[in-house]
């Protein structure tokens, strides 16, 4: 069993299909990324009050009580037991909920007498886009609220799925498209948004990719290429 927190890595190989989705907000403009990983920016759909607009997000979230958003890069996911607890995210999940789109995410399986974890690219079965559960924050520097905001997010997590259980003990919260409007209405109860963070209960598939995903640096369709080989 991985006890290892999700490693945080996801990807989109159409950017114009990620418009397909009902956010109701034109996501920003976007290139292929096959290795999106923690305090990159990343296309996120949030709502402030009855407005709704979709940013250019920094992933790894910084609270806004942070004295250093160096912070963010332990902040990428939030647990769904204790997300509303939490003091780095109740704030965020009581009322700064989001959508992060996405195609496909990556996820490494520890194995058996090996020191090196095997990766793999999880979608959904008909390849369809879709949008990660999230939170955000607008973080100012103390003392300078004047100061240009910076914009930050956080992928929640759950237990895993049939698909995922042996290949990890989490996963992202992948919400359908009809719960969109009930994530991110600000005024939802605690309870109801709550009850929306369960493992994604539609077909998946996962299959292993070579190792040079591992490299955050390392970009392209390689990346979600299935493994032919054993990998190096």
């Amino acid at each position: 069993m991985n006890n290892q927190p999700m490693c945080g890595r996801y990807g989109f190989g159409n950017p114009a299909r990620l418009s397909e989705l009902p956010f109701r907000a034109n996501l920003p403009p976007s290139v292929p990324r096959f290795n999106i990983g923690p305090m990159q920016s990343v296309p996120f759909v949030l709502q402030e009050g009855t407005h709704r607009h979709a940013v250019m997000a920094k992933w790894g979230l910084v609270p806004i009580w942070a004295d250093d958003p160096s912070i963010g890069n332990r902040m990428c996911n939030a647990r769904g037991d204790t997300v509303a607890e939490k003091p780095a995210f109740r704030s965020a999940f009581r009322s700064r909920r989001g959508l992060m789109p996405a195609e496909f995410f990556f996820e490494w399986q520890v194995l058996e007498r090996s020191k090196v974890k095997q990766p793999w690219c999880i979608a959904l079965e008909d390849g369809e886009p879709f949008a990660f559960a999230a939170l955000w924050e607008r973080w100012r520097p103390k003392g300078n609220p004047d100061a240009e905001p910076l914009v930050t997010c956080a992928v929640i997590t759950t237990e895993p799925n049939a698909t995922m259980a042996p290949i990890h003990n989490r996963m992202p919260v992948i919400l359908k498209p009809g719960d969109y409007e009930a994530w991110l209405a600000p005024e939802a109860s605690p309870v109801h948004t709550h009850a929306l963070l369960r493992p994604y209960d539609g077909p998946m598939r996962a299959w292993k990719v070579s190792t040079r995903v591992n490299k955050i640096g390392n970009e392209g369709g390689e990346n979600i290429r299935p493994l032919e080989s054993p990998a190096a």
